[in-house]
């Protein structure tokens, strides 16, 4: 059901990905805060508040990557956050505008100098979130140091909780990334399953056309984008997921075209849904669950026996096809596969051995956290800096991803002050109010990848509590909820008003995604190499997503209100098409030139 959820959302830029669920990390955030929460309520020292969102924000700095960037990004993460905390509070403290200069300028360097660091976003976000924080505790140079050393502590036993006392296995976000894109195929070969000699639902346009299609291919591009961060590991470690991921992206093309003779009632209906059954089958057995730590290679060679012995019975070349290809798929999965993995080169550092500043995202930051200063000035805003917070969280990237996490942040923050109000009303006991406040770390940790609502829910009922019980004032829930609003807004409004972007309209996009699938489809009818056709079939791929999620996302809002035109829903569903008539040729010239299983075809 999540999953379904998922395939509806994704086309309207929202992630909903179930499978990264990870209660393990969610655990060790809770015994991350739980330490410093329980030294500051024993203390009463509202100083201390800064160890606890220190260990916190340490916990959601620590993105999947491999051990040695993890400790570098930590570490760094802890020394400049405690540097930032003390500078932020006493310079907030020289005169009463301070806080107007000190947070937009040390919002400007931290994601400028950041932004040259491939991997420094997360450190430079969360660096920045602590900058507009400090700046809101304006304090002489003693309060400041100490503010400074409450977060230097709960940052450091943090950071030791993660790399030293509850280490994770390091391949682990592999894993989880793989398992996803092979639950979706599954998904996928289910739905054709139950379809049987029935009407394919695609055969006619609706509003989530190929939603399994669009659903696999996201999955695809995460678990490439993970992998590229681990790119520099050693071959042993990366070779078995780069085997799975082209074992996943045979599968995937093979699922395509089996859904394109679906759709089209090719050959006979029970040669179709024995293909599509033994695509389940199969991958009903592929050793990537999360809890499997080594491939069971008898398994592996009874599944594709068991193949074979379905391909011997088939006459269409098409299902042939597709069967060799899932047989070629479940070989690579082997612990000694015969087509080993070909390890990417190695890479050292920036290729031109210089930083690449990128201004733009620092200006438009620094200008949403100026428009919210100048707002909280004009209202009267009691906590300002969750409003900064808001706009450093938003503003990520361009005008649909800001749009959206501008959308969902608002709507998260609007549930988790209401749960927090209503809670805060039924008690007051520091015990309880302690315990829930681990549980909701714990909680939004486990969730913090999964959806972005949902983690705002949780994160700002633990803002608010632990804001109550550490640093009481009036208001504090309702604050949070109308500061997050104004935040939101603002990002959105400096996306739109500071080097806007010109995107392609939905109707260029579509046009472009008909090429990539001429292209493709020319590829596979040249007979052009196998490595050619595979980033033709990704190209094609990829622009018919962002053809559809134009015409779909939520930036588009105001198609909504009237029914897409004719010559776009057409044009959207004859993308799909030419993918699959790529697919179908392929597969047939993978059947009549393959007269034995060969995973180097």
């Amino acid at each position: 059901m999540l999953r379904r959820a998922a395939r509806r959302l994704e086309v309207r830029s929202v992630d909903l990905v179930p499978e990264h669920f990870n209660r393990t990390e969610g655990y060790r955030a809770a015994v991350a805060v739980a330490v410093p929460l329980l030294v500051a309520v024993a203390l009463g020292s509202k100083e201390m508040s800064w160890a606890v969102f220190a260990a916190f924000w340490t916990c959601l700095c620590d993105a999947p990557a491999p051990d040695r960037q993890r400790r570098q990004i930590l570490s760094a993460f802890a020394v400049f956050g405690a540097l930032i905390a003390f500078v932020g509070s006493w310079s907030a403290s020289a005169t009463p505008t301070a806080s107007m200069v000190a947070g937009p300028v040390m919002v400007f360097l931290i994601i400028l100098l950041s932004s040259a660091f491939p991997s420094a976003g997360l450190l430079g976000t969360l660096l920045a979130v602590v900058a507009v924080v400090a700046v809101g505790f304006p304090a002489d140079p003693g309060t400041a140091t100490v503010q400074a050393l409450a977060y230097l502590g709960g940052a450091f036993w943090a950071f030791l909780l993660i790399t030293a006392f509850w280490r994770l296995e390091p391949t682990a976000p592999l894993r989880h990334a793989t398992h996803a894109v092979v639950l979706r195929l599954i998904d996928m070969a289910e739905a054709l399953v139950a379809t049987g000699d029935g009407s394919h639902r695609d055969a006619q346009w609706h509003s989530n056309h190929a939603e399994h299609r669009r659903a696999v291919r996201l999955a695809v591009e995460r678990l490439n984008t993970l992998l590229e961060r681990y790119r520099n590991e050693p071959d042993d470690t990366l070779a078995p997921f780069l085997n799975a991921r082209d074992a996943l992206e045979k599968t995937f093309n093979a699922l395509i075209a089996l859904d394109h003779a679906f759709i089209h009632r090719s050959g006979t209906a029970v040669e179709r849904i024995a293909t599509a059954d033994a695509f389940r089958a199969a991958m009903l057995g592929w050793p990537v669950d999360r809890e499997e730590t080594a491939p069971d290679d008898a398994r592996l060679r009874r599944g594709i026996d068991r193949i074979r012995r379905i391909r011997g019975k088939q006459s269409d070349p098409l299902m042939i096809g597709c069967l060799i290809a899932l047989e070629n798929a479940t070989d690579l999965l082997r612990p000694s596969p015969d087509a080993p993995a070909e390890i990417p080169p190695r890479t050292a550092g920036h290729p031109s051995g210089k930083l690449r500043f990128q201004p733009k995202y620092a200006i438009r930051q620094t200008a949403g956290v100026v428009w919210v200063y100048y707002a909280a000035m004009v209202f009267g805003l009691g906590y300002p800096y969750w409003a900064s917070m808001a706009v450093i969280v938003v503003l990520q990237g361009g005008a649909r991803i800001t749009w959206t996490r501008g959308l969902e942040r608002i709507l998260g923050s609007l549930l988790g002050g209401s749960i927090a109000l209503l809670l805060l009303h039924a008690t007051h006991s520091a015990a309880i109010l302690s315990l829930g406040a681990i549980l909701l770390a714990a909680v939004a940790i486990a969730l913090r990848t999964v959806n972005y609502t949902v983690f705002v829910i949780f994160l700002t009922m633990l803002f608010i509590i632990v804001t109550e019980m550490l640093q009481p004032g009036t208001g504090i829930a309702s604050a949070r909820v109308l500061d997050n609003m104004i935040g939101s807004i603002a990002a959105m409004a400096a996306v739109f008003a500071i080097w806007p972007e010109t995107e392609p309209s939905p109707r260029d996009r579509i046009e472009r995604g008909v090429e990539a699938h001429r292209a493709y489809i020319e590829a596979v009818r040249s007979e052009a190499p196998a490595a050619e056709i595979r980033a033709a079939r990704r190209a094609a791929g990829l622009a018919s997503i962002e053809a559809e999620v134009a015409v779909h996302g939520l930036p588009g809002l105001t198609r909504r209100w009237k029914k897409l035109p004719h010559a776009d829903a057409s044009a959207l569903k004859d993308l799909r098409e030419m993918a699959g008539e790529g697919a179908v040729a392929w597969h047939r010239r993978l059947a009549i030139r393959t007269s034995r299983p060969s995973p180097n075809t």
